[in-house]
């Protein structure tokens, strides 16, 4: 089995740097083949532009997801770009280990995102959630914030956190392009607990890593109820 771990912090000496050390020996006990793209350490640039491209379709007017497709086919992506589509396409699970900003992810691992995740053979027309170009393959995530279990849920502070506060990410991103996602592991309020809980939860994610293939994955659209421009079948249409 072959992992990429996608790990976005500034800081080497981290919560968030030692989560991913623990996941990623806990995936080697497994008997994984582990590779990290650290990308603040690898100076990973994450604005798309034109400059992402040798070659163009179109140099008048950028396209960006047609150009992806243009530079693919032709061999003419930025090689930071080709280098982590490689790692992507080679890897049976893929993992992120980042802390949380602003309700969202890192504006590296975002920007990662844009530039990586490719027009074609990623997704693109139909071939999206369970169609989508890494069907096969899974997902997880193991990140850190500063708030408490408590503040999130349906009568929490910030609502619903894994289906609603980073339904972006899980859904609209990772699911989108076919993976099969896993609920994550969280670490909660880590700024402000002392050693001893980091190591707890340092120990409860090596768990997690370990017995990964008995925990649930998010559902997705199915494709089946909705027809060929993605419009929901009516009952009395899929009886028919």
């Amino acid at each position: 089995m072959k992992v990429l771990l996608v790990h976005a912090h500034p800081e080497p000496r981290s919560f968030v740097a030692a989560m991913r050390d623990t996941v990623a020996d806990a995936w080697r006990e497994r008997g994984a083949e582990v590779t990290i793209s650290d990308l603040y350490a690898e100076n990973f640039n994450p604005v798309a532009s034109a400059a992402d491209f040798g070659s163009r379709a179109n140099p008048d007017h950028l396209t960006y997801a047609l150009e992806q497709r243009h530079g693919l086919e032709t061999g003419t992506l930025a090689p930071d770009i080709r280098r982590e589509v490689e790692r992507v396409l080679a890897a049976d699970v893929i993992g992120f280990t980042f802390p949380l900003f602003w309700f969202s992810v890192p504006a590296i691992l975002k920007g990662w995102i844009d530039r990586v995740f490719l027009s074609g053979p990623f997704y693109g027309g139909k071939r999206v959630y369970e169609r989508g170009g890494l069907a096969g393959k899974r997902a997880f995530a193991a990140f850190s914030l500063g708030a408490r279990p408590h503040m999130f849920g349906p009568e929490g502070l910030h609502g619903e956190l894994e289906t609603g506060m980073m339904r972006h990410f899980f859904r609209g991103t990772l699911g989108y392009v076919g993976l099969s996602v896993h609920t994550p592991f969280v670490a909660y309020h880590v700024p402000y607990v002392d050693d001893a809980a980091r190591k707890a939860m340092l120990a409860d994610v090596r768990d997690y890593v370990l017995t990964l293939d008995e925990r649930e994955t998010f559902p997705v659209p199915d494709l089946s109820h909705f027809d060929d421009r993605f419009r929901p079948i009516r009952p009395e249409r899929a009886a028919e």
